[in-house]
């Protein structure tokens, strides 16, 4: 079960405790609440000669979504899970769109903005905005954690995929590659490469075969790039017959599939530059940092017959996961990083020209955007109801809400009361898992 963090009046976290025990003590006055997300309680009084559990936090690093994990690695329960996903394909979107504004303001003759000099250097180690938000969104999360709960050991997916493994099958030297592990590292990439999907039907939610595009039986190599994925009909079908032949009434899905083959998986490469400027940032934080790959998270999940979710990879990454994890009614939070708002003091429409610019004032009301409220509207009024989300502030006083189900206009502050302030990313209760039997 997700339990409780607990803090001590002085700050110093202790262990966490069973929701019912943290409803009773703050029903008997002897706590508070200290953060909403994730809930954490502040005790009233000191704790002298505390000696909480030590915790380890599992990370499972993604390129959209980084699953969190706080394990017991004595009793192997799940003391607290999240899956945190990240904006950088926003950060993306975003950068494109500013340099597109700049790009046509050049070419125009009411304002010309002089480009950049191309002789600029960058520092070693640099990482463009996407990908850095990532690696600042992981260490804002541990950084926040190592503040409420005794965290003793970092454990982390460091890599994701061994190139040098699937593309020189016959390497040896590395242990984790041999023995059951064998055949781990591949098969996943294919699975990413492939969208999980049969390359020659398309066929979704049924085993795949690893299957070779060009057969052994005519000169076909072990080779990743020479590797796909289908289904058992489809690969019975093809047999020893080269794709060309198999598809030669398909050109299209011809040409898609030898495209495909040959194309990198993109998102493996970000991650994998990620994860090593991630792991050389939380080896600063002093704590010890234990490494794992992506095929030794899929063994160890396997083992236990869990289903692949974020949170669940990581409670799995490395070699220290305890053989039984205890997850019964563990319910991961679902974090998704939203950003602190634009710096931008003008907006612009489509075409460059502005349209609008920023507000004076941040706050209204002791409000401001990103805040989230708990809005109890009465029968009276529009939008009535009890509403938990975002808040968009107005100067009128009415603001708007942004809940999971849509947004809601003109509601009077009034009815508001605060959850948490703007802290640059949206919550939401995720989906338990039960044990198998």
């Amino acid at each position: 079960m997700s339990k409780v963090l607990v803090l001590d009046t002085n700050k110093q976290p202790l262990t966490p405790t069973h929701p019912g025990k943290a409803r009773l003590l703050l029903t008997q006055g002897k706590a508070a609440v200290y953060r909403t997300y994730p809930f954490t309680i502040i005790l009233k009084r000191a704790v002298e000669q505390a000696s909480p559990a030590p915790l380890r936090l599992k990370i499972d690093p993604g390129a959209r979504t980084t699953g969190l994990a706080l394990l017991d690695d004595a009793t192997g329960d799940v003391v607290w899970a999240a899956e945190l996903t990240h904006r950088g394909a926003a950060i993306k979107r975003a950068l494109d769109k500013r340099r597109g504004v700049r790009r046509s303001r050049r070419t125009r003759t009411t304002r010309y903005r002089q480009a950049r000099v191309a002789n600029r250097r960058r520092r070693s180690g640099w990482l463009p905005p996407s990908l850095r938000s990532r690696v600042q969104n992981i260490l804002t999360w541990v950084t926040r954690l190592r503040g409420r709960v005794p965290i003793t050991a970092l454990t982390m997916e460091l890599v994701r995929f061994d190139f040098q493994q699937m593309e020189q099958p016959d390497i040896t030297g590395i242990q984790y590659q041999q023995g059951e592990l064998l055949g781990y590292e591949v098969r996943e990439y294919l699975l990413e490469k492939w969208n999980r999907t049969c390359a020659y039907c398309d066929a979704t939610g049924v085993p795949l075969q690893v299957e070779h595009i060009v057969p052994r039986a005519s000169g076909g190599t072990n080779r990743v790039s020479n590797l796909t994925l289908a289904c058992e009909p489809c690969n019975r079908r093809k047999g020893t017959q080269s794709v060309s032949t198999f598809l030669a009434e398909q050109p299209a899905r011809l040409a898609r599939v030898l495209a495909q083959a040959k194309a990198p998986l993109k998102d493996a490469a970000a991650v994998n530059s990620t994860r090593w400027e991630l792991w050389r940032r939380l080896q600063a934080t002093g704590l010890p940092v234990e490494t794992g790959s992506g095929g030794r998270t899929k063994y160890n999940r396997r083992q236990r017959e869990l289903p692949k979710t974020h949170w669940l990879d990581a409670a799995c990454v490395g070699a220290s996961t305890p053989e039984t994890l205890h997850i019964v009614q563990v319910v991961p939070l679902q974090i998704q990083a939203v950003g602190h708002g634009r710096r931008k003091m003008c907006n612009t429409n489509d075409l460059g020209f502005p349209i609008s610019h920023r507000k004076r004032r941040r706050r209204y009301f002791g409000y401001q955007t990103g805040d989230m409220i708990r809005a109890v509207v009465p029968e009276a009024f529009a939008g009535r109801g009890t509403h938990v989300g975002k808040v968009s502030v107005r100067a009128s006083g009415t603001f708007a809400i942004t809940t999971a189900q849509g947004r809601i206009e003109s509601i009077p502050q009034r009815f508001f009361q605060p959850v948490g302030r703007n802290d640059g990313y949206r919550y939401q209760k995720g989906m338990g898992h039960s044990s198998p039997a």
